[in-house]
């Protein structure tokens, strides 16, 4: 089991990260720099903190236990005038500042991005809205569902003959804090080289949309918006998630011309390579559902094993649909360390995902748990007094 260790360090040991921001974008790109080291203080309403918080399972803070870990969580009142000089203070000893209020809202606190270059020039400050700091949208407030609705993702997500389909998850403000922390590194570099920090304007539309951002280009070209395919793809054939004989599913994926004729020689249909309909992969895509229909009858007489067997003894790019029942004791899951079983104050232990990308050279660490509501107020304060008294 996976123990926390406070006296571990990582790569960005040393900077200092306040983050005021609330639920899934926020808490996602600072996971990753707490997860190298940097100290990521969570700066908290008292009574409630951050709305992650309540998103629970069985009464467990599960998101927040996975997204808070390795920070600190302080509970500062920032419309309190002793609130605001203590925040002022980690300001100036700060390297990066994330917040996600409407745009305008640091603004209202008396806390504009001058104030704060004012008290800490190398300060690299994270703005993340639904919209962005500019344009039309600014004033709106902006939640995942509504962007991943509005960006399009949506629209090509689910089935044709199907409503548009969200994802299950908060997928929009996972990829924008992604994007967000190699914004935030790559200004750090900058900070660190010439002494000027910056601000960073993150919109949750834009980092989802650069996922279908080819969508525009194929539209000036064709005139006509992708439609929803399911699980097969627009560009590339075969591509598709086929049912087998024991009620389990195989996904398989012909995307280069050599794999898709490899495939046709596994199923015992080498014809195909010559059939004008499939020996191409623009045809192939055009007659994609004759296609799915060949395959899919050669996958359902077998169970999944039997399946992965074959096709994989033939090189074919095939791999099993997985639930997180599947997964938790897969092979490959255990001897790659994908899951690690971490200690857990509440529960003795709980299961997440490993410290993602692996460094060989100084990789992160598990350094703490996901705090308390206010668990290093007092001891944020007594940094600060010390801070002040040099």
């Amino acid at each position: 089991m996976q123990k926390f260790d406070e006296k571990a360090t990582g790569p960005l040991a040393g900077v200092r990260v306040l983050d005021l921001s609330r639920l899934v974008a926020g808490n996602m790109l600072t996971l990753f720099l707490a997860d190298f080291g940097a100290d990521v203080i969570k700066i908290e309403r008292d009574g409630n903190g951050d709305d992650l918080r309540n998103w629970r399972a069985e009464g467990q803070e599960i998101y927040w236990k996975v997204y808070g870990r390795n920070k600190r969580s302080m509970v500062l009142d920032l419309k309190a005038e002793n609130g605001l000089k203590n925040f002022k203070s980690l300001v100036a000893g700060a390297q990066i500042l994330v917040e996600n209020f409407v745009p305008g809202g640091l603004e209202k606190m008396g806390l504009a991005p001058e104030t704060l270059l004012k008290l800490n020039p190398k300060l690299v400050i994270v703005r993340i809205s639904g919209w962005g700091q500019t344009g039309p949208y600014r004033h709106k407030p902006g939640f995942g569902t509504l962007v991943e609705a509005m960006s399009g993702f949506a629209h090509l997500n689910g089935f044709a003959d199907q409503p548009p389909t969200l994802p299950p998850l908060a997928m929009a403000d996972m990829i924008a804090g992604i994007y967000g922390a190699a914004g935030v590194l790559t200004a750090l570099r900058t900070a660190e080289n010439n002494g000027v920090g910056q601000v960073i304007d993150l919109s949750l539309f834009e980092p989802i949309f650069s996922l279908i951002a080819s969508e525009a280009a194929k539209y000036r070209l064709t005139g006509i918006p992708t439609m929803r395919s399911g699980n097969q793809s627009t560009h590339t054939a075969p591509r598709n998630i086929y049912p087998c004989s024991d009620g389990a599913f195989v996904a398989l994926s012909g995307s280069m011309q050599s794999m898709a004729l490899r495939i046709f020689e596994t199923i015992g249909r080498p014809e195909l390579k010559d059939d004008s309909r499939f020996s191409t992969n623009d045809a192939r895509v055009k007659h994609r559902d004759e296609l799915d229909e060949i395959i899919g009858a050669f996958v359902k007489l077998r169970t999944q094993l039997e399946n992965l067997a074959l096709f994989e003894k033939t090189g074919v790019t095939v791999g099993p649909v997985c639930s997180i029942a599947d997964l938790v004791d897969h092979p490959f899951v255990v001897g790659r360390q994908v899951i690690v079983e971490v200690e857990d104050r509440d529960m003795g232990s709980l299961p997440m995902h490993n410290i993602i990308p692996r460094l060989s050279e100084n990789p992160g660490t598990f350094r703490r748990p996901a705090p308390r509501l206010g668990e290093h107020t007092e001891e944020i304060l007594a940094e600060l007094q010390l801070q002040g008294g040099q």
